[in-house]
């Protein structure tokens, strides 16, 4: 008998994008193999209609050099990583772009462009990072964040990232998404600041802050996603062990239990930043193509959301 595939859900996500068009998107400065190659599978898959800013003939010598064939893609020719996130946060300003890629530069030197008053890309709404890992073992999406943008998030802060979270889930079609708010315990304890943030966030939802999802926390990480777990400790809760999306207290947090994810239980962690004007790519070295393909997927049905093209 055949073993049942892994990551199915990310095969979900790609296939639910077969009815868009593709996303315009900036792939700034692609000039690795990973991050050249990853944005043309997506333009092989329909995912992305890829516009490659850098430094031209860096970019064309990479193409020769893997035997690639770029067709009719765009470049858009700029001397260095730092004039490419210009570039492509101006590209975006104006319309000629949907989303942005990150390529081979680091990710505080595309931040920084997007971010920057008066010509970057903010909203009213704080920024944020959401991982949708496709865990082998748990079975549907989780979605963790933040676990690359913000260090230590304020209350507000968390409520614009649980708020940005729940956006994302609505639109890969997750109506109503189920937010476990993250502690090491699961009652409120002053010399523990996380346990009266997720009360805090609990009560916002209650009376219309945060809105479209079903808030409970503190949680441990345990209850979130365990029903067995949530019984033996006798939480009621329609979150507990049902988890959609886990706010972490902190990036520290989020990121060690991204990888410890990735690294023990051979999940894929595909990442955008939520927030902006556009959604926004975050690529690592370490991302297989599928991961990176899945993050694409992603980018589009937010954007397309966005625009309106589906209900939300």
């Amino acid at each position: 008998m055949d073993q049942p595939r892994k990551h199915k859900k990310y095969d979900a996500l790609i296939a639910a994008c077969h009815a868009l068009r593709p996303l315009r998107t900036a792939v700034v400065h692609p000039c690795d193999e990973s991050s050249l190659t990853g944005a043309l599978e997506a333009a092989t898959l329909g995912l992305i209609e890829p516009v490659l800013v850098g430094p031209e003939k860096r970019i064309r010598a990479l193409v020769e050099g893997l035997h690639l064939n770029l067709g009719t893609l765009r470049i858009v020719n700029v001397p260095h990583s730092h004039a490419a996130a210009e570039k492509a946060v101006q590209m975006v300003r104006a319309g000629e772009a949907q989303a942005l890629m990150k390529g081979s530069l680091h990710t505080d030197e595309l931040m920084a462009e997007v971010v920057r008053k008066d010509v970057g890309l903010r909203t009213a709404r704080r920024m944020s990072h959401v991982f949708i890992m496709d865990v082998p073992t748990y079975a549907k999406p989780l979605f963790i964040t933040d676990a690359a943008i913000n260090i230590a998030p304020t209350l507000e802060d968390k409520a614009d990232i649980v708020q940005n979270a729940i956006g994302l889930a609505q639109a890969l079609r997750i109506e109503q998404p189920k937010v476990a708010i993250l502690s090491a315990v699961e009652t409120i304890c002053s010399k523990i600041p996380s346990t009266i943030d997720a009360a805090a966030l609990c009560k916002m939802a209650e009376r219309g802050q945060i809105t479209g999802g079903v808030l409970d926390g503190p949680l441990a990480l345990d209850n979130a996603i365990s029903h067995e777990a949530a019984a033996i400790k006798h939480i009621r809760s329609s979150v507990a062990g049902e988890a959609d999306i886990l706010l972490v207290p902190d990036l520290e947090a989020g990121n060690m239990l991204a990888k410890e994810l990735s690294f023990l239980a051979n999940a894929d962690a595909a990442g955008v930043v939520l927030g902006a004007r556009v959604p926004i790519i975050l690529t690592s070295r370490a991302d297989n193509q599928r991961t990176r393909l899945a993050s694409c997927a992603v980018a589009a049905l937010y954007a397309s959301a966005l625009s309106g093209a589906i209900k939300v």
